[in-house]
């Protein structure tokens, strides 16, 4: 089993600018891919940003010039910078891994329990 914890998440003023963090543990043998979505009120879940283990980067359009992600592979660790907060960006955020546990086993797919994140305007 592989635990991802977040934290970072709150309240800011638009235009504000708020650092979310995640961390996965447990039975790790490579982690594939990590990355953030978010979910707002009556939405459907959706990509905000991921990074690949060859640093390949993915993000939504609607972050593109205001949110970086960071990873630091050795602590199995993920960050995401986000700056110029605009009340749209208000959700929960949720870390996401794609992990194997060990060479022969197949990719699986982790989430954290999400943190919230209000951008008041």
């Amino acid at each position: 089993q592989v635990q991802l914890v977040e934290s970072g998440g709150g309240l800011v003023q638009a235009g504000g600018s708020l650092r979310l963090s995640c961390a996965a543990s447990g039975s790790i043998f490579s982690i594939d891919a990590m990355g953030w979505y978010r979910q707002a009120p009556g939405q459907q879940r959706e990509l905000v940003v991921y990074i690949t283990r060859g640093g390949i980067t993915k993000s939504a359009d609607s972050v593109k010039g205001r949110f970086t992600i960071s990873r630091d592979y050795a602590k199995n660790m993920v960050a995401l910078q986000m700056n110029s907060l605009k009340s749209e960006d208000t959700a929960v955020y949720y870390c996401n891994a794609i992990v194997r546990s060990s060479w022969a086993d197949p990719q699986r797919n982790y989430w954290g329990q999400g943190t919230q994140v209000t951008v008041s305007s």
